[in-house]
């Protein structure tokens, strides 16, 4: 299609990706009926409401208003899509765990790829870290409902997120915002529009986000046996991590961003249009609350039950110990030399080594045996002994007894934890745009892409001063994409096709720092992996009177390489000491130095009817197909001698889709609504197996959903947004290995239905330890997704004498509960929640400033958004969503 600078200036009207768009705070409130919206859904401007699918979207005005800073900020209002800032034991809020109608990823792992994709100008990003873009300054976010791939360049099989930055403009302009606000919030940002010539055009944007964390670390209660009594704690630098830094605080913000845009008319027939981003995050990780400790038994709470074990006895006693514990028997139980006293002996030994020492590499923990403990138990070991003048057997340098009591500090926003206390990353990128007319009905369109992410984050898991599970990761990716176009019209223009061709590929690493007490501790000396995708695709639509007909189909070839490296520096159940002189390495490695490669080749089909009962009612049907391509876990539980015992294979979707969408009371009322029906198979899920989150294929499902979104303009100054969805999903099939729904007794051991026997670590044994009498594998609930949720968000503008304006904003929104996990972790478990976010604003006449005074989450209501139960370290715990906050901005627009 032609594109003339005329159609670049900015304006009210929203255009959509593809699909049902819903243009969300548009129209000034005072307007007597609703804008009619043009979208290029299609790869084409058409009217709104004759497109075929669901999409919802939100221009600036909106964004900026109601105080939207990142994409996870437009989850209450977008019906059947669960946006979190964050993912298990990421600590970053740059992380993003998306979801919508069910389909979507909960992990930042580089092995991972994401459910739903998000686009910026274009451009695919392959990772969910980062992905959690900050909205400064963006012309529209669209977000669009199941499988996409026809008319999109990446394939992506739960939906799609589209931002668009801001476009240029054709005359100066500046606008700049400050807010202020509670915990030392401080934000700057400012746009400037400089045309260069007449068909020259540049913006630039430059912003910085700070904000001091919400939770703090504070110190044990001196009248607790952890504040009475001195006890030492391994130092950081002990082992090796991906950083070191600390904080008394958590939960901060500290963000700078730079985006620029340049748009070239080079000639009648040729625009080109550049764009380049960086992002720069140095703040203080995410706040981790302790749900439940495990400990007692060696089969279940190994890592737990072992320390306590190791500071609670002596080399004689902790034989019988080990084996009272649920570990082997010692002799003279057993016969000297037996299998199981030779393993009993092992465990004994792990107390007496330095943990994790690896000369060169890491330093190590100090052995624990008769170490003495703080808190815990009654016994000759506990160090409150002293003060009460009873014996005492231990040290003078006591440990912290992992217990519950001592990671509670009755506050969810308090912690004892002092450990890595960081979210860092570096992200930069690029695309470049050309369009060029080869005549009035045939265009060809090339989008190029380069991004790049590196990304480090420590964040401590245990609630306590001491290293239990102080995780670090480090992760670094590159990629780069190109995609052609050619979009057009034929039989005398009721026939619109678009066809491409897709080329990307990305490599990277990602390497966990994973201490369990630092009897086993987890250091990936590899996990490379390499993406490389083509696709070839098509969509066509033909108009015939009333009715509309669409077909389109995709074509992609994957290929993923990967090169695994997990390993244990404390060589469990060796020990660092006893691994060198057994096997002549310095630690056992998990993976192979083997690499390994897979490959598919997938067709996914589209088709569509539309009928259009009037120029305001269309009714539509639509059937496709969708893919996640498989790969590897890089979390292993035990040592494997082949990497394809760690593969998983790829997910798929079929979605079938009813909707319709009308205009009614001479555009003042606009009701758009579908149904839809999906069969998901192959369902990629972490399941927590012993130590480490597996990824798998987990199972099949279906899901039945509803959605309704309605805009009504009173009139006199008062809009009404509200929509609602209903989502019915249920398995049908679960792999009998996968541990769902699970939850743990206070040892550790899990309590599931499934019934398979693994080999390891040995003997042969059930999967599930406990089986729940009337439970199923079928009764487990798919994560991120809530079976209701409804939103009300109206906005109500009085006009001044002076012709300024007084503008009220709020926003109600209801979510059933959600299961946070995929082993539905009755912790983890989010109750329903109700959230109220206002803002009362003043705007000057001709609205060129904005004062507002707002708050968010004005109920207060906290609730768990991501976490993840660890049997073997003996933990349970959780990422809280923010408290109430407060704001207050201003915003001022010069020429614009």
């Amino acid at each position: 299609m032609n594109i003339s600078f005329a159609k670049w200036g900015r304006g009210c009207a929203s255009r959509a990706l593809y699909g049902t768009l819903i243009v969300l705070g548009c129209a000034q409130a005072v307007a007597q009926e609703l804008q009619e919206v043009i979208v290029t859904a299609q790869r084409r401007e058409e009217k709104l409401q004759d497109v075929p699918i669901a999409v919802t979207a939100f221009n600036n005005q909106t964004l900026v208003s109601r105080d939207m800073k990142d994409i996870h900020s437009l989850a209450n209002l977008t019906p059947s899509v669960n946006l979190d800032a964050g993912s298990p034991f990421s600590g970053d809020r740059s992380v993003l765990s998306a979801s919508i109608r069910g389909i979507g990823q909960d992990d930042f792992a580089f092995n991972l790829n994401p459910g739903v994709g998000v686009y910026l100008d274009g451009v695919f990003l392959a990772r969910t870290i980062g992905a959690n873009l900050n909205l400064l300054d963006i012309d529209r976010v669209e977000i669009l409902k199941g499988p996409q791939g026809t008319l999109f360049g990446a394939n992506t099989i739960g939906g799609a997120i589209n931002v668009v930055t801001h476009t240029p403009g054709s005359t100066p302009s500046f606008v700049a915002a400050v807010t202020g606000g509670q915990y030392n919030r401080r934000d700057l940002a400012f746009t400037a529009d400089i045309p260069i010539t007449d068909t020259l055009l540049s913006s630039i944007t430059v912003a910085s986000q700070n904000q001091t964390g919400w939770a703090r670390t504070i110190p044990y209660p001196t009248t607790s046996p952890w504040g009475a009594t001195s006890f030492v704690v391994d130092p950081d630098t002990a082992f090796p991590k991906a950083g070191y830094q600390t904080s008394d605080t958590w939960g901060g913000t500290g963000v700078t961003s730079i985006r620029a845009k340049m748009m070239w008319h080079a000639s009648d027939k040729l625009d080109w249009t550049f764009t380049g981003d960086w992002s720069h995050e140095d703040q203080t990780a995410l706040p981790y609350t302790i749900l439940n400790v495990y400990s007692g038994n060696l089969n279940a709470s190994t890592f737990s039950t072992m320390w306590n074990l190791c500071i609670s006895n002596n080399a004689q006693t902790l034989p019988l110990a080990i084996f009272a514990n649920g570990g082997p028997p010692p002799p003279p139980i057993v016969p000297p030399g037996s299998p199981p006293a030779q393993t009993n002996a092992l465990f004994t030994g792990l107390c007496s080594q330095l943990r994790a020492h690896v000369p060169g590499l890491s330093v190590g923990g100090a052995p624990l045996v008769g170490a003495g403990y703080v808190g815990g138990p009654p016994g000759p070991y506990n160090a409150g002994n002293v003060a009460a003048g009873l014996p005492y057997l231990g040290s003078n340098q006591p440990r912290i007894w992992f217990n519950l009591a001592a990671t509670q500090t009755g506050n969810i926003d308090t912690t004892y934890s002092t450990g890595p206390d960081f979210a860092r990353n570096d992200v930069f990128g690029g695309s470049v745009t050309g369009v060029y007319h080869i005549d009035e009905r045939l265009d060809l369109k090339s989008i190029t892409g380069y991004r790049q992410v590196k990304w480090n984050i420590g964040t401590d898991l245990d609630g306590t001063p001491e290293t239990f599970q102080e995780v670090t990761d480090a992760q670094h990716q590159w990629q780069v994409s190109q995609e052609f176009q050619l979009l057009g019209k034929a039989l005398d223009n009721n026939l619109n096709y678009v066809g491409g061709l897709y080329y990307f590929k990305e490599a990277g690493y990602v390497h966990d720092y994973v201490p369990f007490e630092s009897i086993l501790y987890v250091y990936d000396v590899a996990n490379d992996v390499q993406n490389e995708d083509y696709a070839a695709f098509i969509n066509l639509d033909y108009r015939l009177s009333n009715w509309g007909f669409s077909a389109g189909g995709r074509y992609t070839h994957v290929k993923t390489d990967f090169l695994g490296g997990q390993s244990d520096l404390n060589s469990f159940p060796l020990g660092s000491t006893l691994w060198p002189i057994a096997t002549g390495t310095p630690y056992q490695r998990y993976f192979p130095a083997v690499p390994d490669s897979q490959s598919w080749d997938i067709f996914d089909p589209k088709l569509g009817i539309q009928y259009h009962f009037s120029p305001d009612v269309m009714a539509y049907t639509s059937w496709a197909k969708g893919f996640k391509q498989g790969g590897w876990t890089t979390r292993l539980s035990a040592v494997i001698t082949d990497p394809s015992f760690a593969r998983f294979s790829p997910e798929y979707s079929e979605t079938y889709e009813l909707g319709l969408k009308s205009e009614m009371f001479n555009h003042h009322l606009l009701a758009n609504a579908a149904v839809y029906y999906t069969n998901y198979d192959g369902i990629q899920l972490n399941i927590q197996q012993g130590i480490s989150p597996v990824y798998t294929n987990a199972g099949n499902a279906k899901i039945k959903g509803a959605e309704l979104e309605l805009q009504w303009a009173v009139g006199g100054g008062l809009q009404i947004n509200v929509s609602g969805d209903y989502i019915d999903a249920y398995y049908t099939y679960v792999n009998p290995h996968a541990n769902i729904p699970q939850s743990l007794l206070p040892d550790g051991s899990n309590v599931c239905p499934a019934t398979a026997i693994v080999p390891t670590p040995p003997p042969p044994h059930p999967i599930c330890a406990v089986q729940p009498p009337g439970v199923t594998q079928l009764d487990a609930k798919l994560p991120k997704t809530p079976k209701y949720k409804g939103s009300i968000w109206p906005s109500y503008d009085y006009r001044l004498p002076s012709e300024a304006t007084l503008r009220l904003l709020a926003a109600f929104t209801y979510t059933s509960e959600i299961w946070n996990d995929s082993l539905n972790t009755p912790e983890l478990r989010r109750p329903a929640s109700r959230q109220v976010d206002a803002s009362f604003h003043y705007l000057s006449p001709g609205g060129k400033y904005d004062l507002a005074f707002g708050g968010t989450n004005l109920t207060d209501d906290r609730y768990c958004t991501a976490g993840s139960p660890n049997a073997g370290a003996g933990e349970v715990g959780c990422y809280y969503n923010p408290p109430r906050m407060w704001y207050v901005s201003l915003r001022a627009a010069f020429g614009r």
